[in-house]
């Protein structure tokens, strides 16, 4: 399957197919299209200021564009997705060597993302290196592991209870000996003790601009969609201990949420990079905005 195909099939669930079914119903715009579209954006958790706002655009473009017909809308409304979701500046590893430092808290898939990344970075010719700085949670490093041998990248450890920004110039070292260009590095998910993750983080990213000043870092958190608007509040909480450059969504398949992918880049203001939408290795996706806004609007 192809990306769109991919996406469109994971958002199958999402509003439970309202979404589609407001713009496939009667071709007149009217005032009980908006509201069963407001219904339908809020069922799929795009949210409620997040809706307004989208309504709002939308109306613009009817009167600016003359729109008619409820089809024309489903245009007007995938353009304005998609502008609100494309990322404002290049992402990274697509620029060459980087630092991914992926955080969020434990059971959001964050563990299983970054053996999907290094197996999306190898597929594109790509060296990666895992580093496994969650040292505080029970066999974390031990299930990074069996992911970095499923996808063949090598992998830095230490032992439970590790200084974890030791972790990471232990990886740095060999990141440099081994000439990798992407750097992978898990991180403890203890958002309840904002205090110490805080500290942490801040002593990881200190070492990689210390040992890599010229190395970009890229700090993505991991958000479960089935989870909806409770993701926002994690995100929320997330956004003030750690400098986010970006956000993987997982689960995408398994949920009628999807539109939270739009309320969560509205809130945080930074752009949503990879969407999982399934259990396979190469389930986890490149973010594309527009192929993203069409398959939630075209199921």
């Amino acid at each position: 399957m192809g990306l769109f195909s991919k996406l469109k099939a994971g958002l199958a669930k999402t509003g439970g197919g309202m979404l589609a079914s407001v713009f496939g119903g009667e071709e007149r715009i009217n005032d009980a299209f908006y509201e069963e579209l407001e219904e339908a954006l809020i069922m799929a958790d795009v949210g409620m200021e997040t809706t307004e706002s989208l309504l709002d655009a939308l109306r613009e473009a009817v009167s600016a564009g003359k729109l008619k017909s409820r089809s024309e809308a489903r245009e007007a409304l995938i353009g304005i997705l998609t502008k609100t979701m494309v990322p404002a500046r290049p992402f990274a590893p697509e620029g060459g060597p980087a630092v991914l430092l992926i955080v969020g808290v434990n059971g959001v898939g964050k563990t299983t993302s970054l053996g999907k990344l290094a197996s999306l970075y190898k597929a594109q010719g790509r060296n990666p290196l895992l580093a496994a700085a969650d040292t505080f949670r029970a066999a974390a490093a031990e299930q990074l592991t069996i992911w970095a041998e499923r996808s063949g990248t090598p992998i830095v450890k230490q032992g439970e209870g590790a200084d974890p920004a030791a972790v990471v110039f232990d990886a740095i070292s060999s990141y440099k000996a081994k000439g990798r260009d992407l750097l992978l590095v898990d991180t403890a998910g203890r958002l309840h003790n904002k205090k110490n993750l805080m500290e942490e983080l801040a002593k990881i990213r200190r070492v990689i601009g210390r040992e890599l000043p010229d190395v970009p870092c890229e700090s993505l958190l991991v958000l479960d969609a089935t989870t909806g608007q409770n993701a926002i509040a994690q995100a929320k909480a997330f956004a003030e201990v750690a400098e986010l450059t970006g956000v993987i969504l997982t689960k995408l398949d398994g949920t009628a949420k999807g539109g939270v992918a739009v309320a969560v880049q509205e809130v945080l203001h930074v752009p949503v990079r990879f969407v999982g939408v399934g259990e396979g290795m190469d389930d986890l996706l490149p973010f594309d905005a527009e192929s993203f806004s069409r398959a939630l609007l075209e199921q």
